[in-house]
Parts: structure tokens; sequence; C-alpha cells
């Protein structure tokens, strides 16, 4: 049996109820939403049809536009009073079986006005209603789903879109950590042919940084001097300079700094 009965006016807003349908059964499956004109196969007596889905479901929409209680029957009178109209027999079932009754009340439908309605349909003035229209059709139906999906646990355990939903969430992490792995092979590869042809110490925290020349590569950045002559010292009275990877190494005293400030 279907979970949700959508119930609509010839006449009134059959494309908003058309509308409802395809994005519920797209969205929970098309054999848990009955649509009169979808759901009843050719030569099935409908009056039997509509019964007993509406007896056997779970939620009804009323789908409500602007002409619901002003369309007229063949006898010239408001199909609403006629006590064989089916849109109205379908919802008087639906209440007095104490079925979800959720009217949707579309585009410039305003709120249900009790004086219309029969005796037997004043309890739909009192249902909490949605609103769909035309011009916000995606939000609104993604806001109508979620409320059944809530409301019914039987639909939020079939729900496409929250399926879909943490399906995306679970990638997320194993996409990740893949993307880390190839940034540091990336990187671990551009170090490797930055060094390649000199002897290379890298501490173990890649400090200091390796530029490819001609003669060798030569650290310009923080740490030692490699692959040419290591002095250690106190930086204060000398300056220790890498040559041209030779052995040739040039020292500059303190004493040269000083003639330079002296003029000398």
């Amino acid at each position: 049996m279907p979970d949700v009965f959508v119930n609509y006016r010839t006449g009134d807003e059959e494309s908003a109820a058309t509308m409802i349908a395809r994005e519920l059964a797209r969205r929970f499956g098309g054999e848990r939403i009955f649509f009169a004109s979808n759901s009843i196969e050719p030569g099935h007596r409908f009056p039997v049809e509509l019964v007993r889905a509406v007896e056997g479901c779970e939620a009804l929409l009323a789908v409500i536009g602007p002409r619901w209680a002003e369309v007229r029957g063949t006898d010239g009178r408001p199909a609403l009073e006629a006590e064989q109209d089916w849109t109205r027999r379908e919802i008087q079932t639906a209440l007095e079986r104490g079925i979800l009754v959720i009217p949707v009340l579309v585009g410039k439908a305003t709120r249900i006005d009790r004086a219309v309605l029969p005796d037997d349909l004043r309890e739909l003035a009192d249902c909490q209603y949605r609103r769909f229209d035309h011009r916000n059709a995606e939000s609104d139906l993604t806001a109508l789903g979620d409320a059944l999906a809530r409301l019914l646990p039987e639909l939020g355990a079939v729900d496409g879109d929250a399926r879909a939903a943490r399906e995306r969430a679970e990638a997320k992490p194993r996409k990740k950590p893949a993307q880390d792995i190839q940034h540091t092979r990336m990187r671990t590869r551009d170090v490797e042919q930055r060094v390649r042809g000199g002897i290379a110490n890298l501490n173990g925290d890649l400090s200091g940084t390796f530029v490819n020349e001609p003669q060798g590569p030569v650290n310009t950045g923080r740490g030692h001097q490699y692959n040419a002559p290591h002095f250690q010292g106190d930086n204060t009275g000398v300056q220790f300079t890498a040559g041209d990877n030779s052995g040739t190494v040039h020292q500059r005293f303190e004493r040269e700094r000083r003639r330079s400030d002296d003029g000398r």
C-alpha cells in the first residue's frame, strides 16, 4: 500500500499536484506515492482503488489552489457541495480514520475558510498546512519531502536524498587522506630533485632551502651549509662564506670591516 495519497481537484491545481507527486516518487519510490492518474492501472475500477488507497495510506496531501472551492460540477453547483465528489470523499475518509492530513496551499490560496467547507470537512481548516509556490518549487518540494520523512519513519528509512547526503559525507573523509598522501609524495619528490647530485642532511625538519646551481646545491636558508667546507664560530668576528665547492673558502675578518668603517 502507498504511504502518501496525493489528493487534488481537477480544474484547480493539477500541475502542482503532478509536480508534488513526481518529486515524492523520485525521493521515496513510486510505489509509496498514490497519484490517481499514475497509480490506477487501466481497466481497474477507480472507485475501489481510490477507497483502498486512501484507507491504507499513512498521510494524505490535500492540494488546494485558489479555485479549489469554486470549481463547479456538471449540475452547475460547486463540486465541493456534492457528497459524491471524490476530492471531498477522499479527505473525509482520511479524517474519519485518523490519518494524517496535510493541506498544501498553492500559489495565492489563503488559509482555508471554515465557512465554505461542508460539515464533514470542517476539521480540515484546523490542520496545519504547507505552502507550495511555482516560483519556489524546488525549496518548497524539499521542505515538504523533509516533513514527510520526519513524520513517517517508513519514508525516512527509504529517503533517497538523505541516503545520497550520507554517502557524500562518508566519501569526504576517505578522499581527504588520499589527497594528503599525494601532496606529501609530491613534496618528497620535489625535495629529492632539489638535493640530487649533492650531499644533503635535512636534520629531520627540512630546515634550509636548497637551490640547484651548475656547481651543486647551495643552502640559502636556515641550517648548515652542505657540500662545502663547514666551520663553527660565533659569527661576531668572522664571516664564513662557502665558495665554488672546489675547496676555496673566503674569510672576512673584523678588522676589514673596521677599516671600511674608518675610511682607511
